[in-house]
């Protein structure tokens, strides 16, 4: 016959507590990706889908809150060129062109 010494025992019920914590670190993790994670991703989608579809005469917003209106765009140097007002033409990198309206 085995004889089970308390700390035997007592070890046992360590792991057994363990699950309990497993799970809640799961569902930690599952919280955090559907609430910040996943939304955060599908702005960016949404925003690179923007900027690859930019079209001359469309008036956008830089990151740094420049309003204007799309001249030209050079898809090698990936820039824009933005008219920002009556003949002042300002030249942007693609990532730095918002849409009108939208918040970073």
């Amino acid at each position: 016959m085995y004889h089970l010494t308390p700390a035997f025992l007592q070890a046992a019920q360590g792991q057994q507590s363990m699950m309990p914590t497993i799970v809640m670190m799961v569902a930690l993790f599952a919280i955090v990706y559907f609430f910040m994670i996943r939304p955060q991703n599908k702005k960016q989608k949404e925003i690179q889908n923007f900027r690859n579809a930019l079209q001359v005469g469309q008036e956008v917003v830089t990151i740094g809150g420049i309003h204007g209106t799309v001249k030209s765009i050079d898809e090698v140097g990936n820039t824009v060129m933005l008219e920002v007002a009556t003949g002042v033409k300002m030249k942007f990198e693609k990532s730095a062109i918002m849409p009108l309206g939208q918040k970073n």
